[in-house]
């Protein structure tokens, strides 16, 4: 059994906590160590569709915002990697979704304090540190720390109405395998597609343009009123800013909740150009023939059954503004469902030390930190109720990393920039001479 001693112990290495570790490395005071059950690196390969990219400028890489100089910027492994003029002449900003995935690899392998292959198996708070238990390939390894910093990510999330459709025998899956099933999914008579995000736009454009090769009916599916954009205007992007995080935090946690609900279409919509690429497609095809396709909104799946000796799954749907209820009967259901934050079970051990809300989940500090001492258990992406949409986006991993970096150290070492927006999110306060006597 080996035993080391860290500043602190990151669990789970995703793009947010890689982003720690090479932010953190030239800092010859800080000493970390991350860890991540799987076997390497590898960034929602499920949905590594040809021709996909980021929804955020490459500047949105693992580092540049916090530090443009650093050795593991975006534009220095284009260059390391001789395709810095490549992308020049691209003159596209989104970089694609399988390079971005090969620019994290190609960090994960510069940096020798992150380890792949190894579980964490429990975390015990005892004498002021935490104990990390992992277990790999060497055997078990204890590494003792004094802070944590839960990274652990999102797992995909399926409805309640649809829990049963992945074990029930028939051919349905959680848009995160959709690669992994596409033959078999197009070597049925119809496919469905439940969801309204860029994954379900993404597998239904990637569907549609292959019909033709296969003969199969396709549906998609949408609880929401349309096919809604992503939202990317300058102002709207003021919203990922430390002001607004400010603002958000500050409110109280029902208006809160009132407002991640309502801001689904700042985080969670479709490219434009993609919705337009859908259409052009539906067009094209239309010239000859309808389509042979539907496109189903205001649709909530209320239940979902497979019938084996049909061979189909049979969604019940209640469309919400007509107020009635419909079926739909699918030879294949593919749940762009989306992700959602699950907490993993080696927290039980250290459940004294984390604060928590009167609805059971994190209560996490502005400076994100979430246990009962300040500064002493961090989270990555955990933070959506209490710090709003900004949490899962991209262009904001490196200022939380500078946050927590200078939470761990006690002393800022990448300036943190307080002010970026133009606007005021909040009433404005009287100045001292308007106070009323």
């Amino acid at each position: 059994m080996n035993r080391s001693t860290h500043d602190f112990v990151a669990i789970g290495v995703g793009p947010f906590n890689l982003g720690l570790a090479a932010l953190a490395a030239p800092i010859p005071e800080l000493d970390g160590v991350f860890l991540d059950q799987r076997p390497c690196f590898d960034w929602h390969p499920g949905m590594m569709l040809p021709g996909t990219h980021l929804q955020v400028p490459f500047m949105a890489d693992l580092v540049s915002l916090a530090d443009p100089t650093s050795p593991y910027s975006y534009l220095n492994y284009l260059k390391e990697t001789d395709r810095l003029y490549r992308f020049y002449i691209r003159e596209d900003f989104y970089p694609l979704r399988a390079e971005f995935n090969a620019y994290c690899q190609w960090v994960t392998a510069r940096l020798p304090n992150v380890h792949f292959g190894e579980r964490v198996t429990g975390v015990e708070y005892r004498g002021g540190l935490y104990h990390v238990t992992s277990a790999g390939a060497a055997g078990e390894t204890v590494r003792t720390a004094r802070r944590l910093v839960l990274g652990t990510g999102t797992e995909p999330q399926v409805p309640a109405s649809c829990r049963g459709l992945p074990a029930s025998g028939g051919l349905a899956c959680h848009s995160a395998q959709y690669l992994d099933r596409k033959k078999q999914l197009q070597a049925s008579g119809s496919i469905t597609i439940v969801g309204s995000g860029q994954s379900a736009a993404e597998i239904y454009f990637d569907l549609l343009q292959e019909q033709d090769s296969h003969g199969y009916e396709l549906t998609w599916v949408t609880r929401s009123d349309r096919f809604f954009p992503l939202e990317y205007a300058k102002l709207t992007l003021e919203l990922t800013s430390p002001e607004y995080v400010d603002y958000f935090h500050a409110l109280p946690a029902g208006t809160r909740g009132r407002l991640n609900a309502g801001q689904k279409n700042l985080y969670k919509g479709i490219n434009e150009s993609l919705i337009n690429a859908i259409y052009d497609l539906l067009y094209a095809r239309s010239l000859t023939a309808p389509p042979r396709t539907r496109l189903l909104t205001n649709s909530s799946v209320e239940a979902a059954e497979y019938d084996p000796a049909a061979g189909l799954h049979r969604l019940t749907l209640h469309h919400t503004e007509q107020d009635r209820t419909y079926q739909l009967d699918s030879a294949a259901v593919v749940l762009a469902t989306g992700y959602g934050y699950r907490e993993p079970d080696f927290l039980a051990g250290i459940g004294h030390r984390i604060r928590r809300g009167p609805d059971g989940r994190f209560e996490v500090a502005r400076n994100y930190s979430t246990g009962v001492e300040p500064g002493e258990i961090f989270v990555q992406n955990a933070e959506l109720h209490t710090h709003g949409f900004a949490t899962p986006d991209l262009g904001m991993a490196a200022y939380r990393n500078s946050c927590i970096i200078r939470e761990l150290l006690g002393w800022e070492y990448y300036p943190v920039e307080r002010r970026i927006a133009f606007q005021e999110f909040g009433a404005p306060v009287p100045a001292p001479a308007e106070v009323a006597l």
